[in-house]
């Protein structure tokens, strides 16, 4: 699925950018990442308030191959009548923004083995 048809689907929803990752894209409404297409298929964010509505619509959960075993994340596959009705997208599409939004900001990281600056101001305690 390209660019293009990722913004006509959600176009009843928000307008939505996309961006390529992985081999398929990222979906972000207002700066919140809340779907991704791969292989041709939409998966919306969920979490524990909203998994269980995608599993009662026949949702799957996406699932990607880790280097050693498949890795399950909290995105579900697009429920089929939300494909045939642009009000079922929109309801959707909004659990998967207010799913996003639950989330929150991811925490940055600091990268493994950093060490301050040689000249860096920070006191050593």
């Amino acid at each position: 699925m390209d660019r293009a048809r990722i913004e006509e689907l959600f176009a009843p929803f928000a307008a939505v950018s996309v961006k390529r990752m992985f081999g398929g894209h990222g979906v972000y409404a207002d700066g919140l990442f809340f779907a991704i297409e791969s292989g041709g298929e939409i998966y919306l964010k969920a979490d524990r308030h909203s998994a269980v509505r995608f599993q009662e619509a026949g949702s799957r959960p996406f699932v990607y191959q880790g280097k050693d075993r498949p890795i399950t994340v909290s995105y579900w596959s697009l429920p089929d009548q939300a494909l045939e009705d642009a009000d079922e997208l929109v309801r959707w599409a909004k659990f998967a923004v207010e799913a996003a939004r639950r989330a929150g900001p991811k925490r940055r990281i600091p990268a493994a083995g950093r060490r301050k600056a040689p000249n860096s101001t920070e006191k050593d305690c």
